[in-house]
């Protein structure tokens, strides 16, 4: 699951946020304001931010304006007291991915981050994908250059295996058909001689993403009849 950054003064709001979120699978560190947001913004790498707005010392706004400047990609969702039409639009002008006002029921606040967290992984959102598991390296993936890497070696790639390897990550322990690979590479231009948007082609492309993955603790296996799968070996 995600790393999240709960930023709340509220401290019974603070808590029973991180131990709703952590119930759901989420890891969550917490900062009582926005001057402690920011040191552990500039320190941890968070997949999202949970940030409230009337925060003391430096403001949610401010910090918001900082993230965005320092960390554009990240996911924000605002959290206030604040309903007015002009708050919301401040909000989401400087910066905010959703804005949900307080009082709000954790449903609501549960289904708008997994959906603001699934938006910000999809390549075509020009997101970044990372996959890193035990007794693997950390393989990520930036849609906007588009370039991968394995732990901190930049892996090159063509146009096909990106979008092959975009899709295996992305569906990393489900299974992909070949119809699904194909779909996606009909936009692709074609690569070298004798490489047309076939079977027989991604084959060639899967023992090639195989070999460029072979010291990652990652293995693409075979699925009989059905397609692909990203997984990860045994340390």
């Amino acid at each position: 699951m995600s790393h999240l950054l709960i930023v709340e003064d509220d401290e019974l709001l603070r808590d029973a946020l991180s131990a709703q979120l952590t119930q759901a699978g989420h890891t969550v560190t917490s900062a009582p304001d926005g001057e402690r947001a920011q040191a552990l913004l500039e320190s941890t790498r968070f997949d999202g931010v949970l940030l409230d707005l009337g925060l003391p010392q430096i403001s949610g706004m401010e910090v918001l304006c900082w993230l965005r400047s320092r960390l554009p990609a990240l996911p924000v969702l605002v959290l206030t007291a604040r309903d007015g039409v002009e708050d919301r639009v401040q909000g989401l002008n400087a910066g905010a991915d959703d804005y949900l006002t307080k009082p709000f029921s954790m449903a609501e606040l549960q289904a708008r981050l997994g959906a603001m967290l699934r938006r910000a992984r999809l390549p075509a959102f020009g997101g970044s994908l990372e996959l890193a598991a035990e007794g693997t390296r950390r393989l990520r993936l930036d849609a906007k250059v588009p370039q991968a890497w394995l732990g901190d070696e930049p892996l090159e790639l063509t146009p096909r295996e990106w979008s092959l390897l975009s899709l295996l990550v992305t569906n990393a322990g489900q299974v992909i058909s070949r119809e699904d690979v194909l779909l996606a590479w009909q936009s692709e231009p074609g690569e070298g001689t004798g490489a047309g948007v076939g079977s027989n082609a991604l084959e060639v492309y899967i023992h090639r993403l195989r070999r460029k993955l072979a010291d990652s603790g990652l293995n693409i296996r075979n699925v009989r009849g059905l397609g692909y799968m990203l997984e990860s070996t045994p340390p």
